[in-house]
């Protein structure tokens, strides 16, 4: 009988590796479903970022309340007739316009980079928003399920993030219809600020 290691080819020490090697400069710790996941969650990224677009172009409108309010202030200091107790309110009245300014900005750059440092200040405000009823107790619940939902508490994670930073090439298409609806509120806050000034 012959030996049972004849039968087998000897090792060669000098051979190649028959391991699989990853792609060179591949991440070790990517995810190998990164864009399945993407693509799961991508329609409510969407959403979120939406939000923080919104929250700029609120930033945008308290900018140009401040620069109202300051050209305003300048009228008054020059007119002998209004008090100094008006004009120290507008001035009080103007910083706020400037703190919140800055604040919408912060929380608009958050949530357009999904940033999970602005979901609790984020949640402040929506919160308070509830009490305009009932159009604004629609959209504030609507935003607060959007940021609080479970899809949205992965959205907000640090893996979801390291996810979207491994699959820069997908992006999702708006709708139009989408579109038409961020436009017509646009409008209508565009014409609510002008109208309150005439």
């Amino acid at each position: 009988m012959s030996d049972a290691h004849s039968s087998q080819d000897p090792i060669n020490p000098y051979a190649p590796p028959t391991a699989r090697l990853a792609p060179s400069g591949a991440d070790p710790n990517s995810n190998p479903d990164a864009e399945a996941i993407r693509h799961q969650y991508l329609k409510h990224e969407a959403s979120i970022r939406s939000i923080g677009s919104l929250y700029y172009f609120g930033a945008i409108m308290l900018g140009l309340s401040c620069l109202v309010f300051v050209i305003q202030a300048i009228v008054q200091l020059r007119s002998p007739s209004d008090s100094g107790e008006s004009f120290a309110a507008l001035i009080g009245t103007t910083a706020i316009t400037f703190l919140l300014a800055l604040l919408y900005r912060w929380i608009g750059k958050g949530l357009r980079s999904l940033d999970n440092k602005v979901v609790l200040v984020t949640t402040v405000l929506l919160a308070l928003g509830l009490l305009g009823i009932p159009i604004g107790t629609l959209i504030s619940a609507y935003f607060l399920y959007l940021i609080h939902s479970k899809k949205g508490k992965m959205v907000f994670s640090p893996e979801y993030r390291a996810i979207v930073a491994q699959t820069p090439h997908i992006r999702y298409r708006t709708p139009v219809w989408i579109l038409v609806l961020l436009a017509v509120i646009v409008i209508a806050i565009v014409a609510a600020f002008f109208y309150a000034l005439s």
